[in-house]
Order: structure tokens, then sequence, then C-alpha cells
């Protein structure tokens, strides 16, 4: 029988909103569970969140080089005073020594810290004895003072301090202690802007024997001079070029961006790939902490629609 020209059609359309279907159930599905960063300078803004903000969602609390752990530690009880769950940044450059290390996992586990983000840091030179994670890690204190999640680096677009073969290196021997260690484990990206580097990190490290699952970076809501400022000073790589493409002119320089298509492309990659190990959404704010975390609220809970032809989604309500 010949089909027409209109039931080809029509037959297309019914393909294209069931795919759309999938695609925003799994946008939806990597929300849940969401985690938002935070630094202490901006925990005052965790106040006006209350609204769309659901109890019990992961705050990560960044440890800025010079920064004092003490600032860190406030933030992490005033997170968990409004109940929220910290995830304090432990950095391992920054610590002095065994006793450094003892006295701010003691300090986290008085006010009920069970999740940490175990990083190197961003200093040049450690300020002790601790060079890397990984000689956090052979301690044994994070478990051993109540910590049962850990989150550790991920880095899509590679790093401009540590080579990839380093790179390699340090994630099969964080695998091999995740396998004995008594607490979970979970990789936290840097934010990309585009859904390729993403995908092509995410496959290698998978077929390189990777089974930690992936909290994946997403930059919140910022103008794009924001984000491109954000994204020099983090070393994030290719998919910057994405954002200088656009800022043309000062106008769209100076225009709000939304991680929308990313998430898009994202969610078809994770629908195709079953064995894809990307399991939740981080959101890095970028300084638009109130709009980026109503923002990741109103996808979390659905209030959004797919937009086909702009390859992205728009949003129900007013951000």
């Amino acid at each position: 029988m010949k089909l027409s020209s209109t039931n080809i059609s029509t037959s297309a359309s019914v393909d294209a909103r069931s795919r759309d279907g999938e695609i925003k159930q799994t946008i939806e599905a990597l929300h849940r569970d969401y985690s938002l960063e935070v630094t202490p300078r901006a925990a005052s803004k965790l106040n006006e969140c209350g609204a769309y903000v659901e109890p019990g969602t992961t705050i990560s609390i960044t440890c800025l080089p010079g920064a004092p752990f003490a600032d860190t530690l406030a933030t992490a009880e005033t997170v968990k005073m409004l109940g929220y769950k910290p995830a304090p940044h432990i950095t391992a450059r920054s610590i002095l020594d065994m006793d450094d290390l003892k006295a701010r996992l003691r300090a986290l586990e008085a006010i009920g810290v069970e999740e940490i983000v175990l990083l190197a840091g961003a200093n040049d030179k450690p300020v002790g004895v601790f060079e890397d994670t990984m000689q956090i890690l052979e301690t044994g204190l994070i478990e051993a003072h109540g910590v049962r999640s850990i989150g550790i680096a991920g880095h899509p677009e590679g790093s401009p301090d540590i080579p990839d073969a380093d790179l390699a290196r340090a994630l099969a021997w964080k695998n091999e202690y995740a396998r004995s260690s008594t607490a979970d484990f979970h990789i936290v990206t840097q934010f990309c802007f585009s859904a390729p580097p993403i995908i092509a990190w995410e496959r290698s490290i998978r077929a390189a024997g990777n089974s930690i699952p992936i909290h994946l970076g997403i930059p919140g809501l910022a103008t794009l001079k924001t984000l491109i400022n954000h994204a020099k000073a983090c070393g994030v790589g290719p998919s910057m070029k994405i954002l200088t493409k656009q800022a043309i002119n000062a106008r769209k320089l100076m225009s709000m961006g939304t991680p929308d298509t990313l998430l898009a492309d994202l969610a078809a990659h994770v629908l195709s790939e079953p064995d894809c190990s990307i399991a939740r959404l981080h959101y890095y704010p970028l300084g638009a902490w109130r709009k980026s975390a109503k923002w990741a609220a109103f996808v979390a809970s659905g209030r959004f629609e797919m937009a086909p032809q702009m390859s992205g989604f728009l949003i129900n309500g007013e951000i």
C-alpha cells in the first residue's frame, strides 16, 4: 500500500513527540537529587531559596585557596540548619598535616556532615604534607569520621595542570579504592558548555573501566560575559568556543545564558546508551544563585516543555 505524504508526516510527528517525551523524562530523572554549589560568601542567598529548593537538597560548599576552613565549616552549619545536606570541600593542598586533617574531619562530624567533596585544591603548591587526594584517602580518616559519600573531581575537557595520563591513573586508583571503601563514591565534574566533549570523555573513562557514577557539572544562569570569565578562571577547554561564538556584540555578551540545549543533548546520550555513567547533575550558579537554583528546581519538577526547533526546552514560569 502506498503511503500518502500526509500519513508519513503524521507518523514522523508522532515519533518526534514520543522522542521528545523520552528526552524530557530523562532530563527530569537526571535532576533527581541534583546538587548545587555555594561559596561561603554567597551563603546568605540560601535564605532566598526555601520556596523552591527542596529540603534535603545537597549543597556543596567551596574551600578556596587562602580562605580559612572555618568559613566552610560555618557555611556547612548554616546549610544543615536550613534543612539541606552540606557537602563541604576538603582540599588536600590546603591541609597542613595529619592533625589538621583530623581536626577538620572531627569538626564536620560534630555537625553531622556525611558527604564531602575531596579535591586536590587550586593551590599552586601544597601548604603542608598532602599533594593529592589519594594521600588523603590512604589515611582512612574520612570514613572513620562518619563520611558516607565522597565526591572526587572529574575533568571532561582535561586539566590545565595535570596531564591526561596522570588523570587516568588517578581515576583507576580511585575506582580500586572505592571498591573496598565503606563510603559511596561519585565523580563531580567541572562545568562544560557543549555536550560532545562530555560524551567523548564519559565513553572513554567507561571503556577504561570506570564504575563510579558521574554527577555532571552544569553552568547556572549567567550572562555570557560572566560565563566566559568563569570558564577562563577554571580552565574550561574547547567547549568555551560555544560561548565566544555567541558573544559577537555587546548586547549578546550581556544576555542571559541557559543550559537547556546542553541538557537536551546529554539526555539524548543517556537515553541512547543505557550503560552511561552520568547519574545526576551538579549546578554551578556562577554568581546568579537565586536564578540558577530556581531554574534547576523548575526543571526537576517538570515545569518545562521541549522545543525541538531550538533543540532545547522552555521553562513554564518566570525565573
